[in-house]
């Protein structure tokens, strides 16, 4: 890394101090719609933070101390005012309130307090649990990380869904998206997710940030009691606004994700972070700007917001081991409309990212959970983002359904099959069967490896399609009550040795004989 770069930010973090000197002082012209027109702050800076003195007499320093100080973001510098969006209650702010200055461009307080609890975009708690001891401001807006400071993708971050780490693996430093219709699983994806974290090793296990942009307040505490109930709290960070709040709000949410992931990152730690969602994001942030009265473009969504959302996903990186080896791993989420990938903001977010998940809602409909469609999904990373024994097992999945799919498609206009082709269909169904997951239900990675593997090795074999997923419940309970140095060696050196090879053979055989009883002699 360059010293330039590093004395640039340096001295981005030393201008997060407040300056307490005399400031500059501005007046309000006219507000309305959370958009306050300010008079007399000519050296106002570009996403500088104003606070509005609502209480007359105060100093800066006092009036920032208040623990209701209200707090403007610059946004717009015009020639003969300055456009400011009220970051919470319009109504407190009237014609002729004085604005201050404070210095400082608009930044969050973080530190290790954070971790487990519930904070609004600015990092003022609102779970009930009392203040948070912060160590220092980051930043919300920052220039990403460039290429030279950035090392390979080529550790996994293991989502304990099947489909996923078997045929769209994510690695730590990726963005991947998920898309899909409304109701069809996302949230889903991303909570079990952060719930699946808990199986990774304590030194390795990555700091969860969920970002909900919009959401009902009753969803974002139900999703919060699921990870308390999982034992996912205390290592998870939400950040959080309601539908009700202020389009600013919404709008500087993802990026307050991004910047308390920054905190850790820089630590050399490995952070996961959840944006739920960017379509609402999007919204808010077409919203503000047609308040500001910045010229509308396709859809009416102003001009930059390609830039809005590549300037927020382009921070999530894998930092070289010069700068300690960190990582931000960023899962965003955008919801379609009927499927439509190909609409404005889906497209621009495709583009962005390192691959999707992409849920169908006819699968979802089909009882096919995750609703995954493998046609369509993709991860750029690929398999150097998987351990060995995964990598070594999941190769012939993505092909049995690929051709399974096909075979599907081919069985509507035939009705007379021959054996071969009976038992490729067979084999695809029972595949189906085995990727499918119970939600809040993630499974560690070792138990994946070793059901992927006995279905590759005739496991599956002479069962009834309905009993797959008994088999495999089955199995994983005998794995672990016979055979648990088998589970425990892939666990720990992440690859299928001959010696556990070897066992796991064994043990499929033993299975079959022990567990007759989901067995049929000839499947018709």
């Amino acid at each position: 890394m360059s010293t330039a770069l590093i004395e640039k930010i340096k001295q981005q973090i030393k201008d997060l101090e407040v300056d307490t000197t005399p400031q500059e002082v501005g007046v309000v012209r006219s507000v309305g719609d959370g958009i306050a027109e300010i008079d007399g702050l000519s050296s106002a800076q570009m996403m500088e933070m104003v606070v509005f003195a609502t209480t007359d007499g105060l100093s800066l320093q006092e009036t920032l101390e208040q623990t209701d100080a209200l707090y403007g973001l610059v946004l717009n510098l015009e020639e003969d005012v300055v456009k400011v969006v009220v970051l919470g209650e319009t109504t407190r702010v009237k014609e002729g309130v004085r604005v201050m200055r404070t210095n400082r461009l608009l930044s969050i307080p973080v530190g290790e307090a954070i971790v487990g609890r519930v904070v609004d975009p600015l990092g003022t708690p609102i779970d009930g649990k009392g203040g948070i001891a912060m160590d220092k401001h980051m930043p919300i807006e920052r220039v990403a990380y460039g290429v030279m400071e950035r090392s390979g993708v080529n550790e996994p971050v293991h989502t304990g869904i099947k489909a996923i780490d078997s045929m769209i693996p994510i690695g730590r430093g990726q963005r991947e998206l998920i898309i899909g219709d409304r109701q069809t699983g996302k949230t889903t994806i991303a909570i079990d997710t952060i719930i699946n974290q808990k199986y990774e090793p304590k030194e390795k296990r990555p700091i969860c940030i969920y970002v909900a942009i919009g959401q009902k307040r009753s969803k974002t505490a139900s999703l919060m009691a699921k990870l308390e109930a999982a034992g996912a709290m205390e290592y998870t960070t939400i950040v959080a606004t309601s539908a009700s709040e202020a389009s600013p709000l919404l709008f500087l949410a993802p990026f307050s994700g991004a910047a308390i992931g920054e905190y850790f990152m820089e630590q050399g730690r490995d952070v996961l972070v959840v944006f739920d969602d960017l379509s609402k994001h999007a919204n808010a942030y077409r919203q503000m700007s047609l308040l500001l009265r910045r010229p509308p473009g396709r859809e009416a969504y102003p001009g930059d917001i390609f830039y809005l959302h590549s300037r927020l996903l382009e921070r999530s990186a894998k930092l070289s081991k010069e700068l300690g080896g960190g990582s931000i791993t960023a899962l965003p989420i955008i919801e379609t409309q009927e499927g439509d990938v190909s609409a404005y903001i889906p497209t621009n977010v495709i583009s962005i990212t390192d691959g999707q998940i992409f849920l169908d809602t006819d699968l979802f409909n089909k009882g096919i959970r995750p609703a995954l469609d493998v046609g369509i999904s993709v991860s750029r990373v690929g398999s150097s983002a998987q351990t060995k024994a995964m990598k070594k097992v999941a190769g012939k999945i993505r092909l049995e359904l690929a051709q399974f799919r096909e075979l599907e498609a081919f069985m509507q206009f035939a009705s007379d099959l021959d054996e071969d082709t009976k038992k490729r269909i067979e084999s695809g169904r029972k595949y189906v069967e085995l990727l499918k997951q119970e939600q809040n239900n993630p499974i560690p990675f070792q138990k994946q490896v070793v059901a992927i593997y006995a279905a590759n090795n005739g496991l599956f074999d002479d069962a009834l399609v309905a009993n797959t997923h008994k088999i495999e419940l089955s199995f994983l309970e005998y794995m672990e009550r016979e055979y648990t140095n088998v589970l425990s060696g892939i666990e720990t050196g992440r690859e299928l040795t001959d010696e556990i090879v070897e066992q796991l053979n064994k043990a499929i055989v033993g299975f079959k004989e022990a567990h007759a009883q989901f067995y049929v002699s000839d499947v018709v």
